[in-house]
């Protein structure tokens, strides 16, 4: 079986360094908000190019966090509204809705799959404060025109950047192009930790004082609480993980980019759309998606000869019941990507052997 991400593969690359820092951190008896999180956030701001980059439980845990930040700050009250992709993973909208926000969803470029900034302005009213945008896949999703927009209309700019770390757009790095953005490291990321955890990077240095109050229990000092916050700490173990893979992410991310470059490459299936790359700085390939007419014939086929594969993702968030009050809406784009997407197996520890099997495979369907 060529698993979808073998993670166990990933570990073993730099197993010594992380059973290193992980025996360090077990050994000093400092468990929470010690030198671990200083040292992680200081080199993750340097890799981001950011000012400040804060701590916390999860990647949906930076988001909330950021606004409610914002609404802590005054920038922000509830009932306003935040544009968001339609096509996303349901994370990005539940931190707008947890906030008492307004998500207001956009449909997304059929070549991309980010938000179409030809329809951004049209989803603007007076109670617009912000628009988040997600590099969805690992691909960068901001464009000038949406500065431009973010510059006219005095919105905020928020960053999901779950999916993207190393992702680049003029030679910035995805995470540094807004006023904020939410990071996650869940094991399956680029950069992942061995648990959940996550961060916020920002240059604004009120709104990550405010993050890290609100993420540890409203507290700005200790037993002294300014705001109603909650438990969203990144613990130390997690956090020397995450140092010792920083240090490899590039190195990883360019092997990602080599398996990616042999799919477009060599997939010759007429009936497979591959992405369209224009540049390979702005694409990191957390996930390499297809598309299809027969999504679901071809993950069997592929099943069938031992390739696993994963839909991102199979119902779109207006269709899903939480949102119950969006289900008669349509968004035919972003429909038409959850209906035809398959990921392809990626890793920076796939063999050439593996990748060459996955695309005889498919061209064969």
């Amino acid at each position: 079986m060529i698993k979808f991400l073998d993670l166990q593969k990933i570990t073993q690359k730099y197993s010594g360094e992380i059973r290193e820092a992980v025996n360090r951190v077990v050994d000093s008896g400092w468990y929470l908000q010690g030198k671990e999180n200083e040292k992680f956030e200081a080199d993750y701001s340097r890799y981001i190019g950011t000012k400040y980059t804060v701590g916390c439980a999860n990647g949906l845990d930076a988001l909330i966090w950021i606004f409610r930040a914002y609404v802590e700050m005054g920038v922000m009250q509830p009932g306003d509204e935040v544009i968001v992709p339609a096509n996303t993973y349901i994370a990005s909208i539940l931190a707008i809705s947890e906030n008492s926000l307004k998500p207001v969803l956009v449909e997304p470029s059929i070549e991309t799959y980010q938000i179409d900034d030809s329809k951004i302005e049209a989803a603007i009213t007076e109670r617009t404060k912000a628009i988040l945008i997600v590099h969805l896949y690992g691909q960068c999703a901001y464009t000038e025109r949406i500065g431009e927009i973010c510059r006219k209309h005095n919105l905020k700019l928020v960053e999901d950047n779950a999916q993207a770390h190393g992702c680049k757009f003029n030679g910035k790095k995805t995470g540094s192009l807004g006023d904020a953005a939410g990071h996650s490291f869940y094991p399956g990321k680029n950069l992942g930790a061995f648990g959940d955890a996550g961060a916020v990077t920002t240059d604004d240095e009120e709104l990550a004082r405010v993050v890290r109050a609100v993420a540890n229990y409203g507290s700005t000092k200790k037993y002294v609480f300014k705001y109603i916050g909650r438990n969203s700490r990144l613990d130390e173990i997690q956090a020397a993980v995450l140092d010792v893979k920083l240090h490899h992410l590039d190195k990883d991310v360019t092997l990602r980019k080599e398996v990616a470059r042999y799919y477009i490459d060599h997939i010759i299936n007429p009936a497979i759309i591959t992405p369209i790359v224009k540049d390979w700085d702005a694409h990191v390939f957390h996930i390499f998606t297809i598309r299809t007419k027969k999504r679901d014939e071809l993950q069997k086929y592929f099943a069938e000869n031992g390739v696993q594969t994963i839909i991102h993702y199979p119902i779109p968030p207006h269709q899903q019941e939480c949102y119950k009050e969006w289900n008669n809406r349509s968004f035919p784009i972003t429909e038409q990507i959850h209906n035809e997407e398959l990921s392809l197996p990626i890793s920076p520890v796939m063999t050439e052997e593996e990748v060459k099997t996955v695309v005889n495979i498919i061209n064969r369907y």
